[in-house]
C-alpha cells in the first residue's frame, strides 16, 4: 500500500539531483569559515533575502532561537502570537537557554497584527520587564499556512521601531509567501532585522535551516550558534543540498495549487468543514464536525494510508509538498471520503 504522507513537508526525501550535488561537494571546516559550499550557500541566501550575512545552521528552531540570544540579554521581554512556532513548539527555549519572557498575543500574525500590538505596549515601569523584540511568522502555521502581507509588515515593524525594538522574522516558509503573492521575499524581508527560513520544509533539503540579517548581527549570532554546539565541519555536503533546494523555490506554485485542490474536495464531504479562505499556501486545516473527532479520524486514515497531522480535538493539518502529486490527491480524497463515512 503506498502511504500519502501529508503530516508536513518536512518529510520529503531529496531528489537524485540533490543526492549528486552532496556526493561531489566541495567541503572545508566550516568552524575556520573553510567550508566553500556553506560559504556559498550562505551568500546565495543573504541575497535572496535582502540582507547583508547570513548563517547556515541545523534547523528552524535553532535559527529562531540564535536570533533570540543575539537580540536580547536575559530578563528580557519577547513578544510573539499565542500560536506561534517560537511560543508552541520550541520546547520553552527562549525560557531554558536565553532567561527570556514570551509574551503571547492574539492575533499578532494577522491582519489585524499592527492594533495588537500596539495595545499590548506597556510604559516603561520598574515593575516590568525591558520589551526587546517583536517576532513575526510567515507564513503562519498554525494559522492554516496564511500570509501576513507586505502592508501589515511593514506597520508592524514601524511600531516596533517607534519603541526602539528588534524585529525577528521566523519565515521557515517566506517563499511560499513570496510565491503566494507573486512577489520577491525581500518585499517581506526588509521589515525585519533578522529572518530565517528552512531549507527542509517546501525546498525539499533534508536537513538545515539559514539566518540572516545584518555582519554584525550574525557575527554574534555565530557565536551563538557555536555555544549550542551548532559549529559543524565539512557541512558543505549538507549545503550542497540547500544550494539545489534554492532552485525549488518557483516549484512551491504547485504545491500550492494541490493544497487548494485538497481544501476544496474536503470541503465537500460531510462531517468536515474548511475555511477555503485560509488556504493560501500549502497547508490546509480541516475541522473535524462531531465523531469521531479529530485523532481517531486521522489514525484510521492512517491506516487507510493517508497521514496527517492532529492540531487539535477537533482539528487535523494537511500539508502538500514536492513528493505529493495531483493524483495522490485525488487517492487521498477518496480515502478521506471513505473513512469518514465508514466511521
Amino acid at each position: 500500500m503506498k502511504i500519502i504522507d501529508l503530516r508536513s513537508d518536512t518529510v520529503t526525501v531529496p531528489s537524485e539531483e540533490m543526492r549528486a550535488a552532496m556526493a561531489r561537494a566541495e567541503v572545508g571546516d566550516d568552524v575556520y569559515g573553510e567550508d566553500p559550499t556553506v560559504n556559498k550557500l550562505e551568500q546565495a541566501a543573504a541575497e535572496l533575502l535582502g540582507k547583508e550575512a547570513a548563517l547556515f545552521v541545523a534547523s528552524g528552531t535553532m535559527a529562531n532561537q540564535i536570533a533570540l540570544l543575539a537580540h536580547t540579554e536575559r530578563g528580557d521581554e519577547v513578544i510573539v502570537d499565542a500560536e506561534s512556532h517560537i511560543y508552541y513548539y520550541e520546547v520553552g527555549a527562549a525560557a531554558m537557554l536565553g532567561g527570556l519572557q514570551l509574551k503571547p498575543l492574539e492575533g499578532l500574525n494577522s491582519e489585524a497584527g499592527p492594533g495588537v500590538l500596539r495595545q499590548a505596549f506597556r510604559p516603561a515601569n520598574i515593575h516590568f520587564p525591558i520589551t526587546r523584540l517583536v517576532c513575526l511568522e510567515n507564513t503562519f502555521n498554525r494559522g492554516g499556512g496564511t500570509v501576513i502581507s507586505r502592508e501589515v509588515s511593514k506597520e508592524i515593524y514601524d511600531l516596533a521601531k517607534e519603541r526602539g525594538l528588534f524585529v525577528h522574522l521566523d519565515g521557515a516558509r517566506i517563499f511560499n509567501a513570496a510565491v503566494a503573492l507573486n512577489c520577491d521575499a525581500r518585499e517581506f524581508t526588509r521589515y525585519c532585522d533578522s529572518v530565517m527560513f528552512s531549507l527542509s520544509k517546501g525546498l525539499g533539503a533534508p536537513v538545515g535551516s539559514v539566518l540572516a540579517g545584518s555582519r554584525q548581527f550574525i557575527d554574534k549570532a555565530r557565536r551563538y550558534r557555536k555555544a549550542l554546539g551548532g559549529g559543524w565541519r565539512q557541512a558543505g555536503i549538507l549545503a550542497a543540498a540547500g544550494l539545489v533546494a534554492l532552485q525549488n523555490i518557483r516549484r512551491l506554485a504547485e504545491d500550492h495549487a494541490h493544497a487548494r485542490l485538497l481544501a476544496e474536495g474536503l470541503a465537500e464531504i460531510p462531517g468536515l468543514h474548511v475555511d477555503l479562505s485560509q488556504v493560501q499556501t500549502n497547508i490546509v486545516v480541516v475541522k473535524v464536525v462531531g465523531r469521531p473527532g479529530a485523532a481517531a479520524l486521522a489514525e484510521e486514515l492512517a491506516r487507510q494510508g493517508v497521514k496527517c497531522n492532529v492540531l487539535g480535538p477537533d482539528a487535523l493539518r494537511f500539508v502538500t509538498h514536492k513528493d505529493i502529486s495531483r493524483e495522490d490527491i485525488e487517492t487521498a480524497l477518496s480515502i478521506v471520503r471513505k473513512t469518514v463515512t465508514k466511521i
